[in-house]
């Protein structure tokens, strides 16, 4: 059995439809099933999931594949490293499979920070590192921990890096633009290391820690490099995203301390920002997480700030998240310490609607003497509980919130009213339509849609000899024919696994399904044949009569004059 036999029994033993369900909550309408798009900031659903086809397609930003090609986008892995995943879901050994991944050009730097970390490690765990081990445990950081998160030291020599790297044939330059070295001399001495993974936890970074009496930045941290995009990475990412799968939610907690003494409780269903101002690209990680998100920043002013600010930022994106309140300036890391495991575990049970705590915060600096103040803070109140899907939770703050003011229920409760009016011009699923499309293009699109899906579509191209003028359409023609010669069949989920190599061909697969709806019957396949004769025809006569303008000798002319005219008979005989 060869590579793309083994792969295809791979996909069919998992339907597409239970896969995604795993990862996003999915409803059926008509034959497909609908959710939310991971792969984009959706708040409608814009995904369609075809169980009878075994591929998914957004009509907003038009991601489309198969279950390979799902879990590779969404888990940010490789088609190889989710071809194993998917194997070992099925319990199928891939023992004997070879796949060639493509060859990373950033390998030798992923190889720099991995000899690196390592070197930090080992470090830590020497007569110079004892300092800084001592430091870790009286902060109850054990050599478990320490191990589990593969903390190190940088050793306080200048240098001692750029020998080890410059012996294993890295230039000083490199070291320069990977962030870890500034001109002759190391860019973290004397610190604690803590790596920075990014999401399939391959290190690309370090924050280093003072751990003494120092006037030197709390914290230094690798700046941008090739490899590491501080707004594309969260901390403890790769370790979080299969605890949260399995537990329902994820938590997110501001510092790397918060995240590791967690973890020293079982909570390993969390991660740390790499900044409060979230970029788009961490907040589809968190969502990718879970649709289950519970914030748990420090309790002070900077912390409920950084609350309101994540959260809205969440709320803009379809997710409404829940928090913890620490209160007392407590981080997650002191309060774990000061009440112990069983207490903070309490708040995650008791973690309340983000909503909720928003309300509650507009309270903060009111002066309810004030009719301007007083007013004000009614219509935020109520213009946050519009924002409240749940009626019972809408109704049950108002009457709260008219007992609180001293204003009448209907006088809220029409205020209300107007702000929900307001907020149900709903902007509808955009599906990609091709109306730009010539009768041809359309013709040519639908013919090869069909030849993916329907053996009788291939004979038939087979048979009529059908020709597309196009080069990128010649060349899918010609693939999804030499597969079906060779497999003896055709499933467009299949073709997406066997052209995953051929981006060009992938962008034009992706192009083709963005139309819903190809008429599959035989007449319909047979008058986009017509339709691609027709215009081939047209285009032949086009650069037949070009020839002839061009042409100086009368015999010629002639020869290409009969050309023409049997053409011209043979569209009238076809007509």
């Amino acid at each position: 059995m060869n590579n793309q036999s083994i792969i295809n029994e791979i996909r069919s033993k998992i339907d597409i439809v239970d896969l995604i369900s795993e990862y996003i909550p999915l409803v059926q309408k008509g034959k497909n099933y609908f959710g939310v798009c991971p792969f984009h900031n959706d708040t409608n659903p814009s995904m369609s999931v075809s169980r009878e086809k075994q591929i998914y397609k957004c009509f907003s930003c038009g991601a489309s594949g198969n279950i390979f090609t799902f879990v590779s986008e969404y888990e940010n892995i490789s088609f190889k490293e989710a071809l194993h995943f998917l194997a070992e879901k099925v319990g199928y050994k891939l023992d004997n499979i070879k796949i060639q991944s493509k060859p990373n050009i950033n390998e030798k730097y992923y190889e720099m920070y991995d000899l690196t970390a390592k070197f930090y490690q080992n470090n830590i765990n020497t007569t110079a590192g004892k300092t800084a081990k001592e430091y870790l445990k009286k902060r109850n950081i054990d050599d478990d921990i320490i191990k589990k998160f593969s903390i190190g030291f940088s050793l306080d020599k200048k240098n001692s890096l750029i020998e080890l790297l410059t012996k294993k044939g890295y230039s000083n330059k490199e070291l320069v633009d990977m962030g870890l070295a500034l001109d002759d001399h190391d860019v973290y001495i004397n610190r604690i290391m803590f790596p920075l993974c990014d999401i399939s936890g391959r290190i690309v970074g370090f924050s280093g820690r003072i751990y003494g009496d120092s006037k030197l930045n709390k914290y230094v941290n690798t700046k941008e490099t090739p490899i590491f995009k501080k707004g594309q990475c969260l901390y403890n990412y790769h370790i979080a995203k299969e605890s949260a799968r399995k537990k329902g939610y994820v938590i997110v907690m501001e510092g790397f301390m918060d995240v590791i003494r967690a973890s020293t409780i079982g909570i390993d269903n969390v991660v740390a920002l790499m900044g409060t101002a979230l970029t788009n690209e961490q907040l589809m990680l968190i969502k990718k997480l879970s649709p289950n998100i519970i914030l748990c920043f420090d309790g002070d002013n900077a912390g409920e700030h950084a609350t309101l600010s994540v959260g809205t930022q969440l709320q803009n994106i379809g997710i409404n998240p829940k928090v913890i309140s620490l209160g007392n300036n407590d981080d997650p890391d002191t309060y774990i310490l000061k009440y112990g495991s069983d207490r903070f575990f309490s708040l995650v049970e008791s973690a309340i609607n983000f909503s909720d705590y928003k309300i509650d915060n507009l309270k903060n600096g009111v002066n309810f003497q004030s009719d301007i103040e007083l007013s004000n803070y009614v219509d935020k109140v109520i213009k946050e509980v519009s924002s409240i899907d749940d009626e019972i939770r809408r109704e049950i703050i108002l009457k709260k919130l008219a007992i609180e003011v001293n204003i009448g229920y209907n006088t809220l409760e029409k205020r209300l009213n107007k702000y929900i009016s307001d907020s149900k011009v709903i902007e509808p699923v955009k599906r990609t339509e091709n109306k730009h499309l010539t009768r041809y293009e359309k013709a040519v699109n639908a013919l090869l849609y069909n030849m993916m899906i329907n053996p009788d579509a291939v004979e038939i191209c087979q048979k009529k000899r059908v020709c597309f003028l196009t080069a990128k359409h010649r060349y899918l023609a010609n693939e999804i024919l030499f597969y079906y010669e060779k497999y003896g069949n055709v499933n467009i989920a299949d073709i997406y696994t066997y052209l995953s190599d051929k981006e060009e061909l992938l962008a034009l697969l992706n192009e083709i399904i963005k139309t819903e709806d190809y008429d599959c019957s035989v007449k319909a396949i047979e008058d986009y044949i017509k339709v691609i004769e027709d215009y081939n025809m047209r285009q032949e006569i086009i650069r037949l009569n070009d020839l002839i303008k061009k042409e100086v000798d009368p015999i010629e002319k002639s020869k290409i004059a009969e050309k023409i005219r049997l053409i011209k008979i043979g569209e009238n005989n076809n007509g």
